[in-house]
């Protein structure tokens, strides 16, 4: 049978522009900062979708990227790509004034639950992008105050951290490092690392997490709810630690996409659904899922 529109969400919703690249900044450790004017994709676009770019006009093959921050009236969506293999390279060689083909915006994002509105933000490396698109949202919502975010690499971070002047009660002493982008819109942040940068935590995001989760009451925890993207060990351990306090949890999935539009089913994972374990696409029927239905409990002595 032919799917109908209305199975396929996705349909009519993802537009592809030509995009001039307004500001493209080597962030160090072979992270770049890329600002493109792409005003379709800026007005809708959400928290935890990406988009699919023309790395150079050499390379047919599209790279996803996840969208950090948009300016919906000025036109642009901002990226942070890490360069790993041919596309990314060539990416990083388009200079300012160039014009690449941006398809987008893609993906389910991230849904806020009402119920749950004290927010921790987990990212780590090339996850930390969903993590200041959706803190961004949340602060335009008025609800920085009730945001806390935690993010970690193992590589310099793509911004300089400096102490952060916000009180978060219940982390480590010497945990103080923050990015003052999030410090500025008042979201109270931390970083994590095992590479020995000053002021990061020694550890992973869950460390620290998990240290502030051990202080709340029952009746605060209740009010909590993760959002997480970063690499699968990473994600895999916050689906634990949403487990260990019974809290809901939802994942950004990264996979490799070849069309990232449905149509080769390149990137599907299973996933847990009333029917029973499914393969889902990850471009359109995530990037975000529940992480309970992607990772499952694991068992308990």
């Amino acid at each position: 049978m032919t799917p109908t529109d209305a199975e396929r969400p996705h349909r009519g919703t993802i537009f592809q522009e030509t995009a001039r690249i307004l500001e493209h900044q080597d962030a160090g450790a072979g992270q770049w900062i890329l600002r493109a004017e792409a005003p379709e994709c800026a007005r809708r676009a959400a928290p935890g979708q990406f988009a699919h770019i023309q790395c150079s006009p050499n390379l047919p093959m599209r790279r996803p990227l996840s969208i950090q921050r948009v300016d919906r009236e000025a036109g642009w969506v901002e990226f942070l790509y890490k360069v790993v293999g041919d596309g990314t390279q060539a990416l990083s060689q388009q200079p300012v004034g160039d014009s690449l083909s941006v398809l987008g915006p893609i993906g389910v994002p991230f849904r806020l639950n009402p119920d749950r509105p004290l927010r921790l933000l987990l990212g780590g490396g090339v996850g930390i992008p969903p993590m200041i698109f959706l803190a961004d949202h949340l602060r335009r919502q008025g609800e920085a105050g009730q945001t806390r975010a935690i993010l970690g690499s193992e590589v310099p971070f793509p911004f300089r951290a400096k102490p952060s002047e916000i009180l978060w009660p219940g982390l480590p002493d010497g945990a103080i490092a923050t990015l003052p982008l999030l410090e500025d819109w008042g979201v109270a942040c931390r970083l994590t690392s095992k590479a020995g940068i000053p002021g990061a935590h020694d550890g992973f995001v869950t460390d620290l997490a998990r240290a502030w989760l051990k202080t709340l009451s029952p009746v605060e925890r209740d009010q909590v709810e993760l959002y997480a993207c970063g690499p699968h060990p990473m994600l895999e351990a916050c689906a634990e630690l949403a487990a260990e306090f019974g809290l809901p949890c939802q994942v950004s999935l990264e996979e490799f996409m070849a069309c990232a539009v449905g149509g080769c089913a390149g990137c599907t994972v299973p996933v847990r659904t009333p029917d029973g374990v499914a393969m889902k696409r990850v471009c359109v029927d995530g990037p975000v899922f529940a992480a309970a239905d992607v990772f499952p409990e694991p068992a308990r002595a």
